[in-house]
């Protein structure tokens, strides 16, 4: 087998990107963060997995009495709003806040953003909140930029990721957060850079709760890299991208794709990951 460091001589930048994946994942593999992850109920199981699976350590903790004495400890906390209800935000708001007073990175998946007017006002709360992360699809993040309830087609995305880019740049600039845009090409901005993760296969969006699984991949590569997000967010997207990619050779259809998407995640290799990763700078 050739040697991984023999890959992409003549792409520095896109060596030195799949390099930082590479260390990235080693890192999560070894440290094996706590994720705390208030979520929804379609996705519970699938972020559970990937996180295991990434070499993680899921929590899918949720309980508003037990958050002070337990989000404190964990790496990092990654709050979903996709089954949202008045009962489970307070629990989102408090966990949020304690993650963000004890120095813990969380990131915010304002599933469905626009689809009604409390779910927008939900989202924007929790954004005032400071995430490190907002992961979306071009439809959720343009929704919560403009702050306006728009046409849904539920948690389905509307736009591109690239209709999406000066939206997640506004955003990114308003709210202090990294903005990760979720679709053919997944974009990650902070405001000023923009950069863009390649990876993936069109059948990972007939999968329900790969999106909500890339947000917590997120949050543990964010937790053992706090001083670099975007390189972060673009690198979980990017892994998981590749996961999906090394899946579909052996999938049938969707079934069978979440399966060896759980097992590609978790067999992925060095080689597979310098080979692979196509990170790229589009601004």
């Amino acid at each position: 087998m050739e040697s991984a460091s023999n890959y992409k001589e003549e792409e520095p930048e896109t060596t030195m990107w799949s390099q930082k994946a590479w260390a990235l994942l080693s890192t999560v593999r070894s440290q094996s963060p706590l994720i705390q992850c208030i979520t929804n109920f379609v996705s519970m199981d699938l972020m559970a997995n990937t996180l295991l699976s990434a070499g993680a350590s899921p929590a899918m903790l949720h309980t508003l009495e037990e958050l002070p004495e337990f989000t404190p400890q964990v790496h990092a906390l990654c709050v979903n709003v996709g089954t949202l209800s008045a009962g489970w935000l307070p629990a989102m708001k408090l966990a949020a806040e304690l993650a963000h007073k004890s120095g813990k990175p969380w990131v915010l998946d304002p599933v469905a953003a626009g689809a009604s007017s409390f779910r927008l006002k939900a989202c924007l709360e929790l954004v005032e909140l400071k995430p490190t992360v907002i992961r979306g699809n071009g439809s959720e993040i343009i929704s919560l930029a403009k702050a306006s309830v728009e046409p849904t087609k539920g948690v389905d995305s509307s736009h591109e990721s690239t209709d999406a880019v000066e939206s997640a740049k506004s955003l990114a600039q308003a709210s202090g957060a990294i903005v990760a845009v979720s679709g053919a090409v997944d974009i990650v901005t902070d405001g000023k850079r923009v950069v863009g993760a390649h990876n993936g296969v069109a059948m990972m969006t007939k999968i329900t709760a790969t999106g909500c699984s890339v947000t917590a991949l997120i949050a543990a590569f964010v937790s053992v890299d706090q001083s670099h997000v975007l390189e972060a967010t673009a690198s979980a997207l990017s892994v998981f991208g590749i996961a999906g990619e090394m899946g579909m050779k052996m999938a049938n259809g969707p079934a069978s794709l979440r399966m060896h998407l759980i097992d590609s995640l978790y067999g992925i290799d060095e080689v597979c990951v310098l080979s692979h990763a196509k990170i790229t700078s589009l601004s």
